[in-house]
């Protein structure tokens, strides 16, 4: 299956600082909530290269997901710059357009249309390309086929398991070919044997589609599949180590 629904520029419409060799770059990241109260992010320096699959850990409300979101333009930074490929991401001038072709989103929840059926969950990020509906029917179809799903083509999220419904938003979270898959807790919602399974096939999707991989989790084992581990406390990133896992 193609890679290379779009090109990553279209999605990118600020000037970019410079050519990087970084696809991810924060520096000095902050973030306050309630009137600058809470402080979520305290200054945080980051770099992602192109290809990485890097875990977040932390106990919770440690700011792992708020980074997460900050990568994917669902949340601004209160000062700091961070860029993706050079540009500035709170700068973009259609956040959406980014978050539609370049970033897929794996959520605890799995947030699917009740009332659209499986194939139609998936086709609905590719609303923002440049494919035909036949063309966008075929692709769903194939990316559901990838995650083992052939067989559920025209069910509702009601009529699945909550595995299945993962594996429905993993095959949407790829509708674009997205260059970046952000996972927040992708297991959490799953008992242990469909954790694996789940694990399994968003690992095998990173090396296969070679794809960059943030994933945030509380779980250790879970991050231990990471060639690259951060662990956050108190809004900090800690530590931040290469393992022995996840390349091939």
């Amino acid at each position: 299956m193609s890679n290379h629904l779009s090109d990553p520029a279209s999605a990118l419409e600020t000037a970019p600082t410079g050519q990087s060799q970084y696809l991810f770059e924060a520096i000095g990241i902050t973030k306050r909530f309630e009137d600058g109260q809470v402080q979520a992010l305290r200054m945080i320096n980051l770099r992602v290269m192109p290809g990485e699959f890097v875990a977040i850990t932390g106990p919770s409300g440690c700011g792992k997901t708020t980074l997460l979101q900050m990568l994917g333009a669902l949340d601004r930074p209160t000062k700091g710059s961070l860029l993706y490929r050079g540009n500035s991401i709170p700068d973009l001038r259609d956040p959406s357009r980014y978050r539609a072709l370049e970033i897929g989103f794996i959520f605890q929840a799995f947030h699917l249309l009740p009332t659209f059926t499986v194939l139609e969950n998936v086709q609905i990020p590719m609303f923002e390309s440049h494919l035909s509906a036949s063309e966008r029917k075929a692709r769903a179809a194939a990316l559901l086929k990838s995650v083992g799903l052939s067989n559920r083509l025209n069910h509702f999220p009601a009529k699945l398991s909550g595995g299945e419904r993962q594996r429905v938003a993993i095959a949407r979270s790829l509708a674009n070919s997205p260059s970046v898959l952000l996972a927040d807790e992708p297991t959490g919602n799953l008992d242990s044997e469909n954790a694996h399974h789940i694990l399994e096939l968003i690992n095998r999707l990173h090396h296969e589609q070679k794809m960059t991989l943030v994933l945030v989790t509380h779980d250790m084992d879970i991050a231990q599949r990471a060639s690259r581990i951060i662990h956050m406390k108190d809004g900090r990133i800690v530590a931040d180590h290469q393992t022995g896992g996840a390349r091939e």
